[in-house]
Order: structure tokens, then sequence, then C-alpha cells
């Protein structure tokens, strides 16, 4: 078995359920908000900080952030190691790989953070 140090030796297995089923609540997700839009055609902002209002709807938004951080992540890392090679970067591949890897990873972090703030309303 080949593992990585880049994925924290995590399976292949691992991260494709992961994809898919993060997949899974994003395209849930969308789904319901489509609805409830479709669904109040005169909808103001009444409505729509009622619905944020919800307990139920918070935690579902907050699973869907954290669907779209693991999904975010596992494709990202998947394209680094695919696209950021030796054979496209030379001896540097490694440090600049690790470095995009790095800055995406905590780009994510700040926009989860900022995302449960708008939730929660921190």
């Amino acid at each position: 078995m080949v593992t990585n140090v880049t994925n924290f030796s995590r399976s292949g297995l691992f991260d494709w359920m992961a994809q898919r089923v993060s997949a899974v609540v994003l395209a849930a997700y969308a789904v319901f908000l489509l609805g409830f839009i479709i669904a109040n055609p005169n909808m103001g902002y009444a409505e729509w900080q009622g619905l944020f209002a919800n307990s139920a709807m918070r935690i579902f938004s907050l699973l869907a952030l954290v669907s779209l951080g693991a999904h975010a992540w596992i494709g990202m890392w998947a394209v680094t190691t695919d696209y950021l090679t030796p054979m496209t970067l030379g001896k540097w591949a490694t440090g600049v790989r690790f470095l995009v890897q790095v800055l995406c990873g905590m780009l994510m972090f700040v926009l989860f953070v900022w995302g449960v703030q708008i939730l929660w309303g921190m």
C-alpha cells in the first residue's frame, strides 16, 4: 500500500468515500435551498432570516460547510499532487506543492470560521 505524508496516510478509499458523501450533502443542501426559493417566490428578508433562525437549518448549513471544506480539501490535494510534480516544476515541486496546500488549507479554514460566525451570529 502506498501512503503519502501530504494526505496524512489515509487510504484512497477513505478519500473516495468522503468525496462522495460530501457531494451528496452539498447536493441535498443546494436542492433544499432551491426548493425553498421556488416555494417562496415573493420571499423577503424576513422569510430568509426566519429560515436561518431555525436550529435545524443552522445545523444543516454547518454540515454543508464541513462537507464543502472536506470536498475542497480532497479535490485540491488531488489536483496539487497530480499537477505540481517534479516533471512540471523541477526540483522545487515538493516545496511548491506543500506551500500551495498550506495556503489553500489556511484559506479553507478562514472561510469555514467565517461561515460559522455568519451562521451562529458570533
